[in-house]
């Protein structure tokens, strides 16, 4: 793992990230965790649409970003940071959101890299989507907003953030709720071919090493209709509505968009490199480490991503307290299909 006193020197040597914001209080000083809310007996049955917007939309600096998020609840409430995932946005927890602010949890949920409001604070910074470079950006996140630890939940692209915070820095890690389990990245296993039902499953991944594929993506039209038929395939039963779509598509249209998702799935195959900065981190995350925090692990019954359901293939990796849910009738968007059951899993993780 690495512990505070690294990770701020790291960033004294730009290998990290750095934050600041206006009346921050910088996390090494923040004060301590506050209690968690008496858990509900019942979390509202919420159905998935029934919210369409976030009220409080901020920005804040924090390392090579400006992130843009969205917040809810009580200012000195417990803090629980809710990660999308691609082609998604900050919309995939329109619903989560208000059942975690109502249960007395300060909730933030921020645009990703490339995403939405998030923009690049230099033109020169390199448009990276390595899983440890996302990772950072989170930790710049809490830094900027002086939150020491925070209850980390998410899905696709978020559950893999969340999850490498929670193995290289448990200090900043209440609790894990991670779809899918273990998603970091074996780039070693990613050279090795997937049987062909799994490969035809990721064909984007293959469609974006293309020049063919990168141009898709950086054209307006191409772009919004390849995400939504990613929606459709890998929500097989998810009847969402056109508005509900277009709400997220918006968040497409960041100038930075195609080339952080590019680069992303370019890097997880060996087809793009990462930038040094983050050798260190990616040569931690290749030894696979551990999650020691408590966790809920979520397995989407539907989603086409994974192998099984049962949490078999990557249970070694939570050596904490631990509970694996399988979410029935649900696909890949789980927080946007079955907010109740997600922000469920959030109360209780936070009780683990």
């Amino acid at each position: 793992m690495i512990n505070r006193r690294t990770f701020t020197k790291a960033v004294g040597l730009g290998l990290g990230a750095t934050a600041v914001t206006a009346g921050a209080t910088p996390a090494a000083q923040a004060a301590p965790d506050h209690p968690s809310p008496a858990v509900p007996t019942v979390v509202p049955t919420v159905t998935p649409g029934t919210r369409t917007a976030f009220t409080d939309l901020k920005r804040v600096r924090a390392g090579v970003l400006d992130i843009g998020y969205a917040e809810a609840g009580p200012e000195d409430g417990p803090v629980v940071v809710c990660l999308h995932g691609w082609p998604y946005d900050i919309h995939a927890f329109v619903d989560v959101a208000p059942l975690l602010a109502d249960a007395g949890y300060r909730v933030i949920v921020p645009y990703l890299r490339g995403h939405g409001s998030t923009v690049f604070r230099s033109a020169a910074t390199v448009r990276n989507g390595q899983q440890s470079a996302l990772a950072l950006d989170l930790i710049a996140l809490l830094d900027a907003l002086g939150i020491d630890r925070a209850v980390l939940a998410g899905f696709d692209w978020g559950s893999r953030t969340a999850g490498i915070v929670a193995a290289l820095w448990p200090e900043r890690v209440k609790a894990l709720v991670a779809v899918s389990g273990y998603l970091v990245v074996d780039l070693a296993a990613q050279r090795r071919p997937l049987p062909p039902k799994a490969e035809h499953t990721w064909w984007y991944q293959y469609y974006f090493a293309t020049e063919r594929g990168r141009l898709a993506m950086e054209t307006r039209e191409n772009r919004h209709d390849l995400c939504r038929l990613v929606w459709s395939e890998t929500s097989p039963t998810w009847a969402f509505d056109e508005a509900t779509f277009e709400r997220t598509a918006a968040a497409f249209e960041n100038p930075d968009y195609a080339a952080v998702v590019v680069h992303n799935y370019r890097w997880r195959l060996g087809l793009a490199d990462g930038e040094r900065r983050y050798d260190r981190y990616e040569r931690l995350l290749a030894a696979r480490p551990a999650v020691t925090v408590p966790t809920i692990a979520l397995d989407p019954a539907l989603d086409p991503f994974l192998a099984g359901t049962d949490g078999s293939g990557y249970r070694r990796f939570f050596t904490g307290p631990y509970e694996h849910r399988v979410l029935d009738g649900v696909g890949h968007a789980a927080p946007q299909e079955a907010p109740t059951a997600f922000a469920r899993a959030v109360l209780d993780a936070d009780r683990l």
